[in-house]
């Protein structure tokens, strides 16, 4: 039986839309709950990603951050406060991590279009057939298969078309010190302060010029889009040249991503989700629901979940324990999914169900027109 997907899944065909490329992936590695713009939004904002010069050094906020870095890590002052006088205040990443205008549905279908389309699928095509053997690697390593890998790299950046353009320093201290006037606003400049701090930590080890570090609108770096804590705690060398290099290595970004998954709950050989419906007789009844929003955590079994009304795919292991997956499709139907472990694994990369399917669905059907 496959991991991925139950034999009984219908093979869905690929939707005719166009690629959609999004500034950049936010998730359990990233900023997990930073909303994802509207996609001419964030097109137009992300042209205006060089920011404009403010005084950072005389912000009273930052003169202390430099002054923890100094005598938290042993940082230089003057280097430091020389390097964040060249930082320049995003304007365009307060704009794109503002909570996006409520009233909209969601609308998984429209989600998986953006996703689940011709060009990622064929750039999926070609970069698993050139890097093959880290692929293979890593699933033998890590237990991680390539499919899901493939999947997660092809919808954060395209494989590398789009790693973003934002300068990592001004992104982050912008959001720092200057985050949006949001209930969560205070959490939200604590994280990014905490993202600000490895990514001169991360510099420093790494020899490299913070300055020089490009990403996302929220400081995403490279291939996979790793945020700077997750590169240091996460990421490898795995193209043994001694480095680990996120933004111009394939083989390291997949490695990386294999790693990340097995640290969070991945299970070796374990499938991953099947589908379910919700029994005629339970429609209107509230047993079935109350396991919609339970957590990104696989905890209840088979037993518990038919009791309620749900009715799970035959191929559904009886000793797994599960999750409920809603995915909301707008005005029409909610289809409904069993996530195990490894379904919630994914989550860690990006705390949402649209984006864990689209990542399983386009790895699987870029494996599928690779063997045709």
């Amino acid at each position: 039986m496959s991991t991925i997907f139950p034999k009984t899944l219908p093979r869905l065909a690929l939707p005719a839309a166009l690629s959609v490329l999004l500034a950049a992936g936010l998730g359990a590695h990233s900023d997990a709950h930073a909303a994802r713009p509207g996609v001419q939004r964030t097109l137009a904002l992300k042209e205006d990603a060089q920011g404009e010069f403010v005084n950072f050094g005389q912000w009273r906020e930052v003169a202390s951050f430099i002054n923890q870095m100094v005598e938290k890590h042993g940082f230089d002052k003057a280097e430091l406060q020389a390097i964040l006088a060249q930082v320049k205040y995003a304007d365009a990443a307060i704009q794109l991590i503002k909570p996006a205008p409520p009233g909209r549905p969601k609308n998984w279908q429209a989600y998986r279009a953006r996703f689940v389309e011709p060009v990622r699928v064929n750039a999926g095509v070609k970069f698993w057939n050139d890097y093959a053997s880290a692929l293979r690697r890593a699933e033998i390593e890590y237990g991680v298969p390539a499919e899901i890998i493939v999947g997660i790299i092809g919808v954060e950046t395209v494989y590398g078309r789009n790693t973003g353009n934002f300068r990592v320093l001004d992104a982050l201290t912008t959001l720092a010190f200057d985050y949006p006037n949001t209930p969560t606003r205070i959490a939200r400049m604590d994280f990014f302060r905490g993202e600000l701090e490895n990514t001169l930590l991360y510099a420093r080890e790494s020899n490299i010029d913070p300055l020089s570090l490009t990403g996302s609108y929220a400081g995403a770096i490279g291939w996979p889009q790793f945020m700077p804590s997750s590169i240091r705690a996460y990421a490898v060398d795995f193209d043994l040249d001694g480095k680990i290099d996120l933004r111009n290595s394939p083989a390291d970004a997949i490695g990386s991503v294999a790693r990340f998954l097995a640290m969070h709950g991945w299970r070796r050989g374990y499938p991953i989700v099947f589908p379910a419906s919700i029994a005629p007789a339970a429609g209107n009844g509230t047993a079935w629901a109350s396991f919609i929003g339970q957590g990104l955590e696989a905890k209840y079994n088979l037993d518990a979940l038919t009791s309620a009304g749900i009715v799970p795919d035959p191929l559904a292991p009886t000793d797994l324990q599960y999750g409920l997956v809603d995915l909301q499709n707008g005005a029409e139907a909610t289809e409904y999914w069993l996530g195990t472990d490894n379904f919630f694994a994914i989550t860690r990369y990006n705390r949402s169900f649209f984006y864990a399917m689209s990542v399983i669905e386009l790895g699987h059907a870029v494996n599928a027109m690779r063997n045709r």
